[in-house]
């Protein structure tokens, strides 16, 4: 199917010529060298890539008309003189089988462009990421409701019961529990806008412990920035012991010291030592807290970098300011994985 059957024209012919450019710049075909699909397939694997990149960003209201869109736009922008065999069905049973090792090459080849910018793209001279966590809906599917409700849901078979108001009640407040959400946690660097890693899971998925998986992918010597969602010992000294700095909104619910003596005493000194660290004998960590007014309420900030030369209070705030980015940011992040349930 042709662009000018797609109802496109010339800017649909001009978007996919853009498109192109775009994936031929993040990653090449030679990247995929060691991924082999059936010698019959009439895909391989750069176009399927490239096609399902256009599937996620096309416009089409429906996944069908958006398949339609994706293949005519890889057809024509990559030159390729045959015509793909298979319908939507076809293609997206082979997508959700190779998007392991596929996304694999593709992030990789993304974190490599990102490498290349971050010098030019540090926030108050650091290399900063951001992380956070979001539930989103998908369709109430078998599969879906088995992958994605909440572990205490997953399983259960319920018997009939007399119908009451009360029964009524209980039964609509299980049926909302149940109802599949995909927990994701993303790992955002901020300089350059692009996530650099994420993890999925059920709705009561712990984005504590996606960010204790993620540690070991980060670049050395970073800075991460969260908000209260991500308070704890067991994260920060993580983080501290890889290597890594962060700055990070504390609530009501951290106690923080002072004076304990561990370092010389200065204003905006404080430590964690929650109880459970102090009964194995572990060190508390020593933060510097910074407090700002944000019109309505304080604000409080931690972080490990006691030396205000290498980061002044303004800077910790400037940081923790474009942390806001990534609640922007993360609808879209993860619109392809959602489409593969939505579709399933």
């Amino acid at each position: 199917m042709s662009h000018q059957d797609l109802g496109l024209g010339s800017e649909g012919a001009k978007f996919g010529e853009q498109l192109g450019k775009a994936v031929r710049w993040l990653v090449t075909p030679d990247a995929f060298a060691g991924i082999r699909f059936r010698e019959d397939c009439t895909w391989t694997p750069w176009l399927l890539v490239a096609a399902a990149l256009v599937w996620v960003w096309s416009a089409e209201p429906t996944l069908t008309e958006r398949f339609e869109t994706a293949h005519s736009v890889v057809q024509e922008a990559f030159a390729v003189q045959h015509e793909f065999a298979g319908s939507y069905q076809a293609w997206m049973k082979m997508l959700v089988r190779w998007t392991t090792p596929l996304l694999d090459v593709l992030l990789v080849a993304l974190r490599r462009r990102m490498r290349r910018r971050f010098a030019r793209s540090r926030i108050a001279g650091w290399n900063v990421f951001a992380v956070d966590g979001s539930r989103f809906e998908l369709p109430r599917t078998a599969s879906n409701q088995q992958k994605y409700c909440p572990a205490s849901c997953r399983g259960k078979r319920r018997g009939q019961r007399k119908s009451t108001r009360r029964g009524r009640a209980a039964k609509a407040r299980r049926k909302k529990a149940e109802n599949p959400q995909m927990w994701v946690t993303t790992m955002w660097h901020v300089g350059t806008g692009l996530p650099w890693d994420w993890r999925t899971g059920p709705s009561d998925s712990s984005e504590r412990s996606h960010l204790l998986e993620m540690i070991a992918a980060l670049p050395r010597a970073c800075l991460v920035t969260a908000d209260a969602g991500f308070v704890g010992y067991e994260y920060w000294k993580a983080l501290w012991d890889a290597g890594h700095h962060f700055v990070i909104r504390v609530g009501a619910n951290v106690k923080l010291l002072k004076d304990l003596g561990y370092v010389r005493q200065r204003n905006g000194l404080v430590y964690l030592w929650p109880d459970a660290a102090a009964a194995k004998r572990l060190p508390p960590l020593t933060l510097r807290l910074v407090v700002v007014h944000n019109g309505k309420h304080p604000v409080y900030l931690v972080t490990d970098i006691l030396d205000a030369k290498e980061l002044s209070d303004h800077d910790v705030v400037e940081i923790y300011r474009h942390r806001w980015g990534i609640e922007v940011y993360q609808p879209h992040c993860y619109s392809s994985e959602i489409l593969y349930q939505v579709a399933a």
